[in-house]
């Protein structure tokens, strides 16, 4: 009987420290790599229809290309707060903090230094499941508080790879987490992913501003290139939407509850890819910022839509934007969220 197995091995150093790659393979062959360098996602392999096992995330082959300042967030765990605060300042208990100003004028992603870029202390926890812990400063990029993050990934019989976040602070802080994989479930075959096919269970979505800041407008899908209510071709309505998609759908889902968000298929291998999650929303993003310019694993180049994000979250700026669902994690609290990416074939 096959059983689960895990390894690490030695990954490249980062001045003394020490960076490892954990590799998690079920009895079914599925196959999932993480880093305790910014708790990278490096590689999930699993079949296609007709059995033959291929990588679906876009990366690098080394820790050098992980640490390239190019490096657009491959495989990250994202934090102190994923997505975009407007100004790279928030307002809290009267007091206004000032963030890194990272992304046009906005903070992006946690700051210069996110989670994305930061070594976790990483422990196997069993032979299928990783677990990944990082404190992070009162006053870290900005941040209140001390805050303690833990991060289990896990990888299932079913071919679902679950990441559970936990999160306490001593002070009342924003706290979004995701991870940000971008999926291109033809394996290396299709260039881009313009002939996936897409579900977003979501009626509304967040509007956004040039800089893509929410405008606070929560629009309908339907009669617009927004609508994934039903799946259709990334590619049909791409055209259609000023850069690329790189929104937040507001999930239709019960508060908490572990629900279906989206569903991607890629015709052509079989390949399909459901995404549960607690969160209240997903960022589809399609790789509108790949330009070419990046050598990725195997040498392949990533051009404009090579990958998609499907990052599950709480909404972008919502600590400036008090009707969203609420992003302060006070003391005494615990943030708790779950993803699942689960896989298979049809």
């Amino acid at each position: 009987m096959k059983h689960f197995s895990s390894v690490s091995e030695p990954y490249g150093k980062i001045g003394e420290q020490e960076i490892k790659q954990y590799t998690i393979t079920n009895p079914n062959g599925v196959i999932v790599k993480i880093l305790n360098y910014g708790g990278t996602i490096t590689n999930i392999i699993v079949p296609d229809k007709k059995g033959e096992f291929g990588d679906v995330v876009l990366g690098f082959d080394s820790l050098s290309g992980y640490l390239q300042k190019t490096n657009p967030f491959f495989g990250s765990l994202v934090g102190r707060y994923a997505n975009r605060i407007a100004h790279a300042k928030f307002k809290l208990d009267g007091k206004t903090y000032s963030l890194a100003a990272n992304n046009n004028g906005n903070s992006l992603h946690g700051g210069i230094k996110g989670f994305d870029k930061v070594v976790w202390t990483s422990a196997p926890v069993s032979d299928s499941s990783l677990k990944l812990f990082y404190e992070s400063m009162d006053g870290e990029e900005g941040y209140p508080g001390k805050l303690s993050v833990e991060v289990t990934y896990t990888l299932t019989l079913n071919n679902e790879l679950k990441i559970e976040y936990t999160a306490s602070s001593d002070k009342p802080t924003p706290v979004n987490l995701t991870n940000h994989s971008y999926f291109n479930l033809s394996a290396g075959a299709d260039s881009t992913i313009l002939d996936h096919e897409l579900m977003l269970n979501g009626d509304k979505y967040t509007a956004v501003n040039t800089s893509l800041i929410p405008t606070g407008n929560l629009p309908d899908v339907k009669k617009t290139p927004m609508d994934f209510t039903s799946p259709k071709k990334i590619g049909n309505d791409l055209g259609r939407v000023e850069g690329g998609f790189d929104h937040n759908w507001v999930l239709n889902k019960k508060k908490n509850a572990l629900e279906l968000a989206a569903a991607l298929y890629h015709p052509a291998s079989g390949r399909y890819m459901e995404v549960y999650t607690t969160q209240p929303g997903v960022q589809f993003y399609t790789g509108n910022f790949l330009d070419g310019t990046l050598k990725g694993k195997n040498g392949k180049i990533y051009v404009k839509h090579a990958g998609l994000c499907l990052e599950t979250q709480h909404f972008p700026d919502s600590p400036n934007q008090p009707s969203f669902p609420n992003t302060i994690l006070k003391p005494g609290e615990t943030f708790h969220e779950v993803t699942i990416y689960k896989f298979s074939v049809k």
